[in-house]
């Protein structure tokens, strides 16, 4: 079982070179999406003069999303593995693919990445805000934290299928890009009622940035448990303990 291989590292493993270079890969690719998904957003402001959300501006942001985190992850790919999300993160621990310290490596270098990403949007753009996300009116927190719940277990459940599993084939040459359409596909369904984060650092950046913090632990909360269970679900009833690959022994 998945949660039987959690591991939390060596004394050693933070001052290794591969898990410090796999840390800054993590902070450029966060910065990479977070400048341009968030940015994408300061545009449409600007454009409409601050005017009322459209379809045709969550499709903007769909597509901005999708066509950032599938350059993110591909440019990480092969120094961290491209996480590019806590939660995506903590599903690999959860999985038992990363140790504990190398997650909070990670985690450290994402929520950076996503704040310098918010700081450079507020300079370039002459001191925009860069808006938190928020619910919609009608829109309770547990209602959100649900969304988010499920659309983070199909980010996950879409890294595990065409990333983590060691069967995976040729499929794994497009995990970059079924990631990036998975979270499309999702702000496509929930952007209009929390901003679909599926992604804690996304929405941590914003929120530093603009110091607003109501109802901020959805976004942690519901990414968190939705990337636990698509870890737990796919790796026991897909993966299993005679189809899982082991870690090679010498990463941590």
């Amino acid at each position: 079982m998945a949660i039987n291989r959690i591991a939390i590292g060596t004394s050693g493993e933070a001052s290794h070179p591969d898990a410090i270079r796999a840390a800054f890969s993590e902070f450029f690719s966060m910065v990479i999406f977070v400048f341009a998904g968030q940015g994408s957003g300061m545009a449409y402001g600007k454009l409409t003069g601050d005017g009322p959300a459209t379809p045709s501006g969550l499709v903007a942001a769909s597509l901005a999303h999708a066509f950032a985190l599938f350059v993110a992850v591909s440019v990480g790919a092969n120094v961290s593995g491209g996480h590019v999300n806590p939660a995506v993160t903590f599903g690999a621990f959860v999985g038992g693919n990363i140790t504990l310290l190398r997650a909070i490596l990670y985690w450290i270098a994402q929520l950076l990445g996503a704040v310098v990403a918010c700081l450079l949007l507020k300079v370039s753009t002459g001191g925009m805000e860069t808006a938190a996300f928020s619910l919609s009116r009608g829109v309770e927190p547990w209602n959100a934290v649900v969304f988010e719940i499920v659309m983070t277990f199909g980010l996950v459940y879409t890294v595990y299928a065409t990333a983590v599993d060691p069967k995976k084939g040729e499929i794994g040459i497009i995990a970059p890009l079924a990631i990036g359409l998975i979270v499309g596909a999702n702000i496509l369904v929930g952007g209009a009622f929390d901003g679909a984060s599926m992604n804690p650092a996304v929405s941590f950046g914003p929120a530093v940035v603009s110091w607003t913090w109501t109802n901020h632990w959805v976004y942690w909360v519901g990414p968190f448990i939705g990337a636990a269970i698509a870890a737990i679900v796919y790796d026991t009833i897909f993966m299993g303990s005679n189809g899982h690959e082991p870690l090679p022994s010498n990463d941590f």
